[in-house]
């Protein structure tokens, strides 16, 4: 059902004005799309961090579920892998038990905040792991602790399509091989993204003056989406992780840029 709601107001000064934003749709979008075909996860991370400089949360979350949602269908097409239930069972039951916390949550969460922690675990955490020649091996926890990975990374889903964030984080921890890691990540998206936007259709989350938006993002993202998964197939395992941690880290620093500017702006604003 899309709601007849009054919709989140996007940025127009004139039409000049509402040009400018669907080319910022679109450039989000297409950087997202070819980021997800090449490492099977962020999207969110990626078009968040440019649309947040001209669009309004709530839209900005709607589209990047649309969006990574929308790609992930590309990319498990483009790339098929293997399909393991015991490796991905904990994750998707974690993160159906999330994900309804995580819609719940984000029309009473400060998103400037948001971003800015989420950005500042990605830019101090991804580096070290990235220099570090030998990256640390988490072999306990088991079951228990993949689907407390995946109850995280569901929350993220409701939350704007941050999905894969985390059980990428936590596969290369594991020591997923490139393989694996992306069959664990893309497998996990997919159900996450197609639950979450389920969700936010049933309590009208997606409204109908979004759907122009929509039918913006998914022609943009198709072509580099598409092109990602081609770069994907010619990776080794030790150059996949370290585009991986390196995605991660960029898309950190661009939330960071998009949000840390305003929340110390409206720190510093004197109170009435």
């Amino acid at each position: 059902m899309i709601c007849l709601c009054p919709a989140a107001t996007i940025p127009s000064t004139g039409g000049q004005g509402v040009d400018s934003v669907i080319w910022v749709v679109i450039l989000g979008a297409g950087l997202a799309g070819f980021v997800q075909g090449l490492s099977g996860f962020g999207f969110g991370l990626v078009a968040v961090s440019v649309w947040a400089w001209v669009l309004e949360p709530r839209l900005a979350a709607a589209l990047a579920v649309f969006g990574a949602l929308t790609g992930q269908l590309i990319a498990a097409a483009a790339v098929r892998r293997a399909f393991d239930p015991r490796l991905l069972g904990p994750f998707v039951l974690g993160g159906l038990c999330g994900l309804p916390l995580g819609v719940l949550l984000l029309p009473h969460l400060d998103m400037l905040w948001f971003r800015t922690l989420l950005g500042t675990l990605l830019v101090l955490w991804c580096p070290a792991m990235l220099m570090a020649r030998h990256l640390p091996r988490i072999t306990r926890g088991g079951v228990l602790a993949d689907a407390a990975v995946g109850l995280g990374g569901g929350v993220l889903a409701g939350l704007g399509g941050f999905t894969g964030t985390l059980p990428t984080l936590w596969g290369t921890l594991r020591g997923f091989d490139k393989h694996a890691l992306r069959t664990v990540v893309q497998n996990f998206n997919l159900a996450m993204l197609l639950a979450a936007m389920a969700a936010y259709l049933a309590t009208g989350m997606v409204t109908r003056d979004m759907l122009p938006h929509f039918a913006v993002v998914a022609p943009a993202l198709l072509l580099p989406a598409l092109l990602g998964t081609r770069v994907y197939n010619g990776l080794g395992e030790t150059r996949f992780r370290q585009i991986v941690l390196g995605l991660l880290t960029v898309s950190g620093l661009a939330l960071l840029a998009s949000s840390l500017p305003r929340l110390l702006t409206g720190l510093a604003a004197p109170r009435l």
